[in-house]
């Protein structure tokens, strides 16, 4: 093994650039092309890749730290030798290691006054999409002008976005807008005309502006024309109180919110307009942190946007959507002593979830007793044959199998909702809920139909602990076709467990307890077990549940059935 030293690539026109995120710590175990840092100029925010895989022995930058080409960033140990990736411009973020594209070059737009003629007088002067390096069919997500404005040349005309890095396209052009060619959603690539602008006098200064990645609009961008909309199955998870004033934006009109690609992606999922969020970040940049927090305000009543006023009747007295009364505010103190504890970034990010779910999935939960009797005296032997792997069995892994088995019987269950399609997965990866100091977490057992019962409980317990730790990956966490939420080592007996979308149905047990059960002679101690199936009534209907949580039953009491 080697110690060899990470250092900055050739990021282009980039001088002393900001650090703004460390994404790694000493001692983890990186790839090569792995994403080490995020920088940010006043152009673009872009990630640094490692050039070797291996473990980080130390960093050698810190937040706020300005860097430039061969600076170096970290020492890894490594068994071979530095490659050369490219840094990685703000990429949209995805399972496990993070992909490290190339920067986009800073091209130039095509010459003013080009293609004159098109769609005007004499006067008419045709905007062209830029070269604007390695990318072709981009889309079109923000139009930032509309016919009849005033532009200035190099003033921003449209946004558009890859799967890399999204940037504006400035005007060629001084003038009037006469006509836009492209709307939201549209594919462009080099050389595409976007509009027809009037220039002054018929002709528009030379100049060759350049596409900006990401930036903050300088003076005089006219304010977006046309927002970006969210999907539409995306537009509830923001549900508006019509009560409550609206929410300021942190950003004024006309300045195009300070974000990251990837940030900006995520808030057109969930419906955000990010001129309404206030960044926290270096220089007021909007993280994903900060969106979540704004969507979690909304969700809670605290916030209201614009748009939600805007569609608010006057007074907010019967209230639209879900016409509700604002949030109550408080003064706790004035009636005893209290402490504020900011919540843990997980339960910020479950809770926002958790209210989406509940609010626009309609749950059902059936509950139901599955004797155990029999399988719980086969547990507890098997755990004694096998005290030497050091693999206990849990009760949890052979819920997991028996639920494969039902949702093969009942593939409803193991489907989501894709508008008006039904999606029948023909995997069975299951979730499970793991307890951890800062909250509910969900790691996934992948294939579990193809895996044994003490396979699934060492995979558990594995991943329990890298819930504890506070290291579960993306991937670790995502992909579920099911999920089971165990309150058995605590108590309980039923309760009602919220549907973790795009599922469709969730298994709530709690602690068994040996009751009195009539076998049609006499009364019998039996070992019964609580289970609370949440489904959605949008894809299941009563009849289906009742069926699966007596199948599950018979499953879990005579455990030979999941090999029929």
């Amino acid at each position: 093994m080697a110690l060899v030293e990470v250092k900055v690539p050739d990021i282009g026109d980039f001088k002393d650039v900001a650090v703004i995120e460390i994404l790694v710590k000493p001692g983890d175990t990186i790839k090569q092309e792995q994403s080490l840092v995020t920088v940010e100029s006043d152009k673009a925010s872009m990630e640094i890749p490692s050039s070797v895989a291996g473990i980080v022995k130390e960093l050698k930058i810190q937040l706020g730290d300005k860097i430039s080409e061969g600076s170096v960033i970290a020492v890894v140990e490594s068994a071979a030798g530095a490659g050369s990736p490219s840094p990685q411009p703000s990429p949209q973020g995805g399972e496990g290691a993070r992909p490290a594209p190339a920067p986009a070059p800073t091209p130039s737009a095509a010459p003013a006054g080009e293609g004159r003629g098109e769609g005007g007088g004499s006067g008419s002067i045709q905007v062209k999409v830029p070269d604007i390096g390695d990318f072709k069919d981009v889309a079109v997500i923000e139009v930032l002008v509309k016919p009849g404005d005033t532009i200035k040349q190099e003033q921003s005309l449209i946004t558009v976005e890859s799967d890399k890095a999204s940037m504006e396209i400035p005007s060629s052009a001084a003038g009037v807008l006469k006509e836009l060619k492209v709307k939201i959603g549209d594919k462009v690539n080099i050389g595409d005309l976007i509009a027809i602008v009037e220039g002054a006098g018929g002709a528009a200064s030379a100049g060759s502006p350049s596409p900006q990645p990401s930036p903050q609009r300088g003076e005089g961008a006219a304010a977006p024309a046309t927002a970006q909309a969210p999907a539409p199955q995306q537009q509830h998870h923001v549900p508006p109180t019509a009560a409550l004033p609206p929410h300021e934006p942190a950003a004024p009109t006309g300045n195009l919110p300070h974000a990251s690609p990837s940030v900006r992606k995520f808030a057109r999922e969930l419906g955000v307009p990010l001129e309404e969020v206030k960044g926290t970040g270096p220089k007021g940049r909007i993280t994903q942190e900060d969106v979540q927090a704004f969507t979690k305000s909304v969700m809670a009543g605290a916030t209201q946007t614009k748009a939600a006023a805007a569609k608010a009747p006057a007074g907010g007295g019967g209230g639209e959507a879900l016409g509700l009364l604002p949030w109550p505010k408080v003064d706790f103190a004035k009636f005893g002593p209290i402490e504020r504890k900011p919540l843990s970034r997980i339960k910020k990010i479950s809770g926002a979830n958790l209210h989406r779910n509940w609010v626009l999935i309609p749950h059902v939960t059936n509950h139901d007793d599955a004797d155990i009797t029999e399988l719980e005296a086969f547990r507890v032997s098997t755990n004694k044959e096998n005290e030497k792997s050091g693999v206990k069995v849990t009760m949890l892994a052979f819920l997991i199998k028996a639920c494969v088995a039902a949702l093969k019987k009942f593939p409803d269950f193991n489907s989501s909702l894709d508008g008006d399609d039904l999606v029948l997965k023909s995997y069975y990866h299951i979730g499970f809920a793991a307890d951890t100091p800062s909250g509910l977490v969900v790691p996934v057992i992948k294939d579990a139909d193809k895996k044994g019962v003490l396979a699934i409980s060492q995979e558990m317990a594995e991943l329990a602990k890298k819930a504890r730790d506070g290291k579960l990956s993306p991937g670790d966490m995502s992909g579920a076709t099911f999920t089971i939420s165990s309150l058995g080592g605590i108590g309980g007996r039923y309760f009602t467990p919220i549907i973790n979308a795009p599922e469709v149905a969730i298994l709530g047990v709690c602690r068994s307890q040996t009751e009195p059960v009539w076998d049609g002679k006499q009364f019998q101690p039996r070992l019964m077990l609580p289970l609370s199936l949440s489904w959605d009534h949008r894809v299941i209907d009563g009849a289906s549940a009742a069926r699966f949580n007596a199948y599950l039953g018979q499953i879990l009491a005579d455990f030979r059935r999941v090999l029929l």
